[in-house]
């Protein structure tokens, strides 16, 4: 599985990349910093970088040529607000192989991902597509779920919301992290709309598939 490490200091941005890219296969780490994304850049073993130009502590640029500066060779895709001709050509200069700007479709930024990958010879092979946990079965492919031997309707949203929970089986997660991941970067944080979403899905599976952490989130019964 390639890993991509996002240097995003936005947190509903980092979140939204993060939900696209493990839903295609990928393995993903954030920071958001610019001088811990130097460090970790250097020290993981990352197939791909994906860096914010405007971060705290250090700008993405000087990221940039700190990376390419001590011979860090994988692919970076610029993503930034930045579309000035200038910024452009500095990113280019400094070693970038690619430059998105904000906003962006993740369709766009994934082919331009998967393209890098290819290029380096590390994209890997197509990830697992179909998700087991306890009696519950979901087709990526097909976006069919199953419930036993019973097959389940699930809208699009409750088909993705139970994706999210069971690539992370026993692990919880906040409301906020489900909003991103699920809903989008730029859905308003107030909703209750996943608490809404949380109670069909109990209804669908069973009462017990999903747990409710006081103070914390949800989590999937492994």
């Amino acid at each position: 599985m390639s890993r991509i490490l996002i240097v995003e200091d936005e947190p509903r941005v980092a979140a939204f990349l993060e939900k696209g890219l493990q839903a295609n296969g990928f393995c993903t780490q954030t920071v958001r910093d610019g001088i811990d994304a130097t460090s970790l850049a250097l020290e993981g073993d990352f197939d791909l970088v994906i860096l914010d130009l405007g971060l705290p502590g250090q700008d993405g640029l000087t990221v940039l040529e700190a990376l390419r500066g001590q011979g860090l060779q994988i692919p970076i895709i610029i993503l930034t607000a930045r579309d000035d001709i200038n910024d452009k050509v500095a990113g280019f200069e400094r070693g970038a192989d690619d430059y998105v700007t904000k906003p962006f479709r993740f369709e766009e930024l994934l082919v331009r991902v998967r393209a890098r990958l290819r290029r380096c010879g590390t994209l890997n092979a197509p990830p697992e597509m179909v998700l087991r946990l306890n009696d519950i079965l979901l087709d990526l492919r097909t976006r069919r779920a199953r419930v036993g031997d019973r097959s389940i309707e699930l809208s699009a949203r409750e088909f993705t919301l139970a994706e999210t929970l069971m690539r992370h089986p026993g692990r919880v997660m906040s409301r906020e992290q489900l909003l991103d991941r699920v809903w989008g970067y730029d859905y308003d944080p107030r909703s209750n709309i996943v608490d809404v979403y949380i109670g069909y899905l109990r209804k669908k599976f069973g009462s017990e598939a999903i747990e409710t952490v006081r103070g914390m989130g949800y989590r999937m019964r492994s």
